[in-house]
């Protein structure tokens, strides 16, 4: 006799009353398996190759009686065609276990360790940063194969909120890369990344705040007074970054081991360089009088500019910006600033040929001549240029 929603409710009131499992069949090997507890379950009892085996179906009533029949039909379907519905099952949660821990962080960071050895230490750091930033905080625990456009284009949308338009693109970019890996590592079907072309807003190309050289005896003032109340190396650090106009991951990510105090010569080596070729900073008199107080603020550390939290790393890249807008410069100068305020003022007010600065700058020549006659006498002309600049803002800083 067939089962009931009746007949169910009152096999699970027996159970309790008489306090012992009692099964009631529906045919076909489907059945009720009522508890002394309240609990029933639907199981299906079948047998394949020659072994008996039961397969679980659901909770009662949570799992109703008409969906009970509807996966028995499937499952028995199943050993009618010599297929077993429990390992078709086993299968099946594998699967999904497997593809819950490929979730778009897990395979980010696979992807990001397999590039490491082609990418520079710098170009490393940076992905992985954008990735924890942005990316990780809005779909990194989604398994990948899930991930939809418009999931992606959500994740990317939260980005340009906040006003960083060549973040979103490039994070994009960086999505479809890791799609490509997760395609050919087996655990995604496709890149949705390449159906959000042109869905981010244009980026508008601007070149970096810069003050004039008219505002330096200002600047420089309110740098010596530090009414901003400047951390002594934040702010030894904006200074020299004025006498070296370097670029600013480079001054962050400086260490001790670069500088030649005998030859007053930073050396920078190529690694770290944007052109990938080693780069000589000349050193003034008030750049090694910073080195040498620096050397005392923070003596057997790997780095000049060692992190507050971390002493073993260096000084955030935020760091200069920040202080720079403690001062009161928020989007009028920036760190990069620095070297275009150099380049003008010291064409200006010096009178050096452009290409001593350029060369400086660390520009990469325009051809092999350039090349070339920069070897033969630029370092020379720059340490001498070097030493001036630094005679004029101490100049500025004595009249203001």
């Amino acid at each position: 006799m067939k089962l009931t929603d009746k007949s169910c409710q009152k096999l699970i009131r027996d159970a309790q009353l008489r306090g012992v499992d009692i099964k009631k069949s529906d045919g076909g090997g489907l059945y009720l398996h009522a508890k002394p507890t309240g609990s029933a379950y639907w199981r299906y009892k079948y047998r394949y190759q020659g072994l008996q085996k039961t397969l679980a179906l659901g909770i009662y009533p949570e799992t109703s009686l008409a969906e009970a029949r509807e996966k028995h039909r499937a499952a028995h379907k199943q050993v009618y065609n010599k297929v077993d519905p429990s390992k078709v099952r086993q299968d099946d949660y594998q699967k999904a276990k497997i593809e819950a821990a490929n979730t778009y962080e897990v395979v980010a960071r696979e992807w990001h360790k397999y590039n490491l050895e082609t990418w520079s230490e710098n170009h490393a750091n940076t992905v992985l940063r954008r990735l924890e930033l942005y990316m990780f905080p809005a779909i990194g625990k989604q398994p990948i194969r899930e991930i939809t456009a418009p999931v992606l284009l959500s994740a990317l949308r939260g980005i340009e909120k906040q006003k960083a338009y060549e973040v979103a693109r490039r994070c994009l970019q960086m999505s479809s890369l890791i799609f490509r890996y997760a395609i050919v590592t087996g655990r995604a079907d496709r890149d949705v990344a390449l159906d959000l072309k042109g869905a981010l807003k244009p980026m508008k190309r601007t070149n970096y705040a810069a003050m004039e050289a008219r505002d330096l005896p200002e600047f420089i003032q309110k740098l010596d007074r530090n009414e901003a109340r400047l951390f002594p190396q934040t702010r030894l650090a904006v200074e020299l970054l004025m006498l070296t106009f370097v670029r600013t991951s480079e001054l962050i990510k400086s260490k001790w081991s670069e500088i030649d105090f005998d030859e007053a010569m930073w050396v920078i080596p190529a690694e770290r360089m944007k052109m990938r070729k080693e780069h000589m900073v000349p050193l003034s008199r008030r750049s090694l009088e910073i080195l040498y107080e620096l050397k005392e603020m923070n003596p057997n550390r790997e780095y000049i500019f060692p992190s507050k939290n971390n002493p073993r790393s260096h000084m955030s890249n935020n760091t200069i910006l920040m202080a720079l807008d403690r001062m009161g410069y928020r989007g009028t100068h920036t760190g990069h600033g620095f070297r275009a305020l150099a380049m003008s003022t010291i064409k200006e007010k010096l009178g050096y040929r452009h290409e001593v600065v350029d060369r400086q700058l660390a520009h990469a020549p325009g051809n092999q001549v350039d090349r070339a006659y920069d070897r033969a006498k630029f370092l020379d002309d720059r340490i001498i240029m070097m030493q001036e600049w630094d005679d004029y803002l101490q100049g500025l800083k004595k009249q203001a």
